[in-house]
C-alpha cells in the first residue's frame, strides 16, 4: 500500500499541526519561558499574563482546527497569513533579540506563510480546473 499526499494535504496537515502543537504546549500544558517573556512585554501582571497565555493556547487550537476543516477557504488561508505576520511582527517589535534564537519565529512563520501560499495556489488552481 502506498500513500501518497497532494501538496494540499501537505500543507493543511503541517500548517493544522502547527497551530494545534503551538496552541497546546507551550502554552496550556505548560507556559513555556519564552511565552512568559512574550506576554510579560506586553507590560501586564502575572494573573493578566496567564491567562492571555492560555487564552491565546485556546484560539491556537480552535483555529488549527478550524482550518483542519476549511483549508480551502480562501478566508481562512489569508487570516492565516495575516495572522502569521501579524504574530512575527509582534515579535520583531516587542522582543526582536528572539528573533536570531534558534528555531525563531522568522523560520517558523516564514515557512508557514509558504505552505499557506502553497496551499492558496493550488486550491485557486483546482478551483479554476472545475470551472
Amino acid at each position: 500500500m502506498r500513500l501518497t499526499l497532494s501538496s494540499i494535504q501537505i500543507s493543511r496537515s503541517i500548517i493544522s499541526f502547527s497551530w494545534l502543537y503551538h496552541g497546546i504546549f507551550p502554552k496550556l500544558i505548560h507556559i513555556a519561558p519564552l511565552e512568559k517573556t512574550m506576554t510579560a512585554s506586553i507590560g501586564v501582571s502575572n494573573e493578566l499574563s496567564y491567562f492571555v497565555t492560555k487564552s491565546a493556547g485556546v484560539g491556537e487550537v480552535i483555529f488549527g482546527v478550524l482550518f483542519f476543516i476549511w483549508y480551502r477557504s480562501k478566508v481562512i488561508i489569508l487570516l492565516n497569513i495575516i495572522g502569521l505576520a501579524g504574530l512575527l511582527g509582534f515579535v520583531a517589535v516587542l522582543q526582536p533579540h528572539i528573533l536570531i534564537e534558534a528555531f525563531n519565529p522568522v523560520t517558523t512563520n516564514i515557512a508557514l506563510i509558504g505552505f499557506s501560499f502553497i496551499l492558496l495556489n493550488e486550491t485557486n488552481k483546482n478551483k479554476s480546473l472545475q470551472s
